[in-house]
């Protein structure tokens, strides 16, 4: 689910932290299956940018998908993958029709035991701002490697046994350990000045969303003029920032409508919707039901 960062404005704090739906069990081990829009465990799909705690794997069964940092877009197609490393600000979208699923875990399942010397051989990677996503093709014979252990966690998701918590961790090590042996670790780097300007205006966005905000209040955050503003949006996201204050808002509001017992009326004035007609038409087209009927849908055990 989605919580609002509470940072001191410089640095992922101030982006959305998609928390591990399973966090609180014993075993926080999270894979969704994500068909086109529709993911089950059931996920609304909102484009934003938003980081997590745990590292992630993408294995893409069909079609292809985009993952866009604040640096970088990189595409990956079927038989393909993606590791996205933890603390990461990034967002996932399709490309067309797409399947794919995603594994999600903490660090910590890799380390084996506390003071490990295993530990240096996760936090090498994990504690490097410099690698953030790494993508496996079908062309490198490690990367090979990486992608059959991913199709067995695919395959052990669909055929659950009693030892699945055991099989899970023997395949996340496995992966772990093919990647550590052949991944080039990159130096330690600042970084990109495109990289802290769309920081700023992504931040301006998450402190002033429910307020009326133009395209000079947002180019202004970053200190660029306004065509500059919406060519970085269209690089680093591809999107437009009109488009994408109107994603971070239904994205707040759909939080609103899952945790409150809020009129939905007064939902959608306080992200930002001026005219409640327009926002049920927004939410419907994205989620694909008026902002009641998700509501009753989501409160549904």
């Amino acid at each position: 689910y989605f919580q609002r960062g509470s940072g001191n404005g410089n640095g992922k704090e101030d982006f959305i932290n998609s928390v591990n739906l399973n966090i609180n069990t014993d075993f926080p081990y999270l894979v969704l299956d994500v068909i086109n829009d529709k993911s089950y465990p059931r996920n609304p799909g909102f484009q934003v940018m938003h980081w997590h705690e745990d590292l992630q794997f993408i294995y893409v069964l069909n079609g292809i998908i985009e993952v866009r940092t604040l640096d970088n877009a990189i595409r990956v197609q079927a038989g393909e993958a993606i590791f996205i490393n933890k603390n990461v600000v990034h967002m996932v979208s399709r490309l067309g029709d797409c399947h794919y699923n995603s594994f999600i875990f903490p660090a910590y399942f890799l380390e084996f035991y506390p003071g490990s010397p295993a530990k240096i051989f996760v936090e090498n990677i994990t504690a490097n701002e410099q690698l953030s996503v790494f993508r496996f093709s079908s062309l490198v014979d490690w990367h090979k490697d990486m992608t059959v252990i991913l199709q067995q966690l695919v395959e052990i998701e669909r055929n659950k046994t009693a030892f699945y918590a055991y099989e899970v961790l023997v395949r996340l090590s496995a992966l772990w350990l093919i990647m550590r042996k052949n991944i080039t670790i990159p130096p330690e780097g600042k970084e990109s000045v495109v990289n802290l300007r769309m920081q700023k205006i992504l931040r301006y966005i998450e402190e002033h969303y429910a307020e009326d905000i133009t395209l000079a209040d947002l180019s202004k955050s970053a200190n660029i003029s306004k065509s500059e503003c919406s060519r970085r949006f269209k690089l680093s996201l591809n999107t437009t920032p009109y488009k994408y204050l109107t994603e971070y808002r239904l994205s707040m509001a759909a939080q609103l409508l899952k945790t409150t017992i809020e009129p939905v009326g007064n939902i959608a004035a306080s992200v930002g919707f001026r005219q409640m007609s327009h926002f049920g038409k927004c939410f419907r087209e994205k989620t694909g039901y008026s902002p009641k009927a998700y509501r009753e849908m989501e409160n549904t055990p």
